[in-house]
């Protein structure tokens, strides 16, 4: 144990959250049980014939002692032997269908759980995930919903029976013989305090475990996905370092959490093992006194032997709960989050497009606070090509960025052809525009999946020619499978010029009316970007195109070069126009632009 862990031992003061918070979230993940409620009502009537058979087992028994063996009567002790066998037999299938749809039902719930998340998180505005962190959702959506299925599926219905083994239980008992059965039972008050006592310290401890994991997960998957810059840098020892600090803090969290439970799974095991000491020694005292059968001595330890496991259980089952319950408060974060970015409940569908944008006093706020365009006004007539200028901050790639809204404007508006863009429905709007972003994405499938993402019914040849036309089709057919290529996760077995080629092609092949072209051509040589140029000038006939412009080729074929500096444009017009009236497009041609 480090030293770390020890003061952990020493200062960790869990509190619990509010109950009416907690019941709610619990009420809400067995809200996904509903569509499926029949298994589950299935599985909880199997339970119930489980308890109940349990109950009526050690009546049996009782009688065999009393009756056949303590009687001689050799032929109904057969008899009631095979009786025992075929109820032993019930119980076991009712036990095999109460497992089976238990499981059944709460592998429903994950998967509808895991799916609401997905689709959560894909509607989400950029804006959202601009803010978390991807190691956070990735445990939420797998660690978190297998706790939630756990609790749906055997923890509460162990909880179930539980309780109606108790209760039928303490019926016989009662029944048997009172006097003993109060003294069996009384250690029950104590045992439940201290599972109670149990939950409410494991719960929030429970809660800030998984919290930290999340923490951990992000740790290692940033340095997974940056092991390259790590080690140009010779920040091995650093990141080393900085993982091991969050694995030792969520490592003293957990050996905490095991010696809370090592403490009180005992414990509960100790108290519920002293009713049947009390059990075999007044119990014993009673059949020497006449006072009670063997028979009746049999069943009291052999109810008291079936309790112990449902009373083990408690220890498994409350901690369950109590981190299904942080668990649910995680992904009811995820469900609950509200997308800046939202379809107007009377949205209408896009109609085709000539390609008209128009940006009407527009204005822009990074989380309500960064103001990166003040204002702006432009006019963008169909099949224009637009070239955007401006040092880093300037509100190029924001432009970009709302035209699709993937951000929505904090003021102004975005028109279509006319149709304000906050009117129609997302589908219709980015179905009607290619993009190639900044960062290029692909996805670890082939090169012909990559291409062909977002126009799933192109043909093979429809594939090709927007390789052919992106230039990308000559690397291409110099790979071991061609098309067939696998491009690894991220597109890691391909240059950056390669994998831009296949961004453009991806776009090219949708055959949008508008084009986004976010610093498109910024990764390629000067040979493979003239091929482009060539490409783009003769695929975006008809089609509005806007391009954040890296070279002075770009800026020539533009129709409209806009220049802005603090988010709002300076300067419109032809490169000729401008490199003659504007200083600063000057000094941008001169400094920043690749001759």
């Amino acid at each position: 144990m480090t030293h770390h862990a020890r003061q952990d031992f020493a200062n960790y003061r869990p509190q619990s959250a509010p109950t009416t918070a907690n019941r709610h979230v619990l009420l809400r993940c067995f809200g996904f049980l509903r569509p499926y409620w029949r298994i589950a009502a299935g599985a909880y009537i199997a339970a119930l014939g489980v308890s109940a058979l349990t109950v009526a087992i050690p009546q049996v028994i009782r009688w065999i002692v009393d009756v056949g063996i303590a009687q001689n009567q050799i032929d109904l002790l057969g008899w009631a032997i095979i009786g025992l066998l075929v109820l032993t037999a019930v119980k076991g299938v009712m036990g095999f269908l109460l497992g089976r749809w238990s499981e059944s039902a709460s592998q429903y719930v994950a998967y509808d759980l895991r799916n609401a998340i997905h689709h959560k998180l894909g509607e989400l505005s950029f804006s959202y995930h601009d803010q978390a962190q991807s190691g956070q959702l990735l445990s939420r959506s797998i660690q978190d919903v297998e706790r939630i299925r756990f609790l749906t599926g055997r923890a509460v219905l162990r909880l179930f029976q539980a309780v109606t083994l108790l209760v039928g239980t303490v019926i016989a008992l009662l029944w048997m013989n009172p006097r003993l059965a109060l003294l069996s039972l009384a250690t029950m008050p104590v045992l439940a305090w201290v599972a109670f006592r149990f939950g409410r310290i494991y719960r929030p401890l429970s809660s800030e475990i998984q919290q930290q994991l999340a923490v951990l997960t992000t740790v290692l998957e940033q340095n997974l996905r940056g092991s390259r810059i790590v080690r140009a840098f010779s920040q091995e020892d650093a990141e080393i370092s900085k993982f091991r600090q969050s694995n030792d803090h969520w490592f003293n969290l957990s050996v905490l959490a095991t010696r809370v439970q090592s403490i009180n799974v005992p414990l509960i095991d100790f108290i519920a093992n002293i009713s049947t000491v009390l059990i075999v020694w007044y119990g014993g005292s009673l059949v020497i006194n006449n006072l009670l059968t063997l028979g009746e001595l049999v069943a009291f330890t052999t109810y008291l032997s079936q309790l112990v496991q449902p009373v083990r259980r408690l220890g498994v089952i409350i901690p369950a709960i109590a981190m299904a319950s942080a668990a649910g408060e995680r992904i009811f974060e995820i469900l609950d989050s509200e997308s800046e970015v939202s379809e107007s409940p009377d949205a209408v569908e896009l109609p085709p497009v000539k390609g008209r944008v128009t940006f009407d006093d527009v204005s822009f706020a990074y989380f309500g606070r960064q103001q990166v365009l003040n204002q702006l006004n432009l006019e963008v007539e169909p099949g224009q090509v637009v070239a955007l200028l401006g040092k880093t901050g300037s509100g190029k790639s924001t432009i970009i960025n709302l035209i699709p809204r993937f951000y929505d404007t904090t003021s102004g508006r975005i028109l279509i052809d006319g149709h304000d863009i906050r009117d129609v429905t997302l589908n219709s709007l980015r179905d009607q525009i290619g993009i190639v972003l900044q960062e290029t994405t692909l996805f670890a499938a082939t090169i012909h999946e990559n291409i062909a993402f977002g126009s799933v019914d192109a043909s093979e040849a429809e594939v090709r020619a927007a390789a052919e036309a992106a230039q990308a089709h000559a690397f291409i057919m110099e790979t071991v499978k061609g098309y067939q290529t696998e491009v690894g996760e991220r597109g890691i077995t391909l240059s950056g010029g390669q994998k831009q080629r296949i961004a453009i092609a991806r776009a090219l092949l949708k055959n949008p009316r508008i084009l986004l072209l976010d610093d498109a051509t910024s990764s390629v040589d000067t040979e493979t970007e003239r091929l482009i140029q060539i490409a783009f000038e003769r695929l975006m006939e008809g089609r509005t195109s806007f391009i954040i412009a890296q070279r002075l080729s770009t800026v020539r074929m533009a129709d409209l070069v806009l220049v802005l500096d603090d988010g709002q444009i300076v300067a419109r017009g032809t490169h000729e126009e401008l490199i003659k009236s504007s200083g600063l497009y000057a000094d941008i041609c001169q400094r920043q632009l690749q001759q």
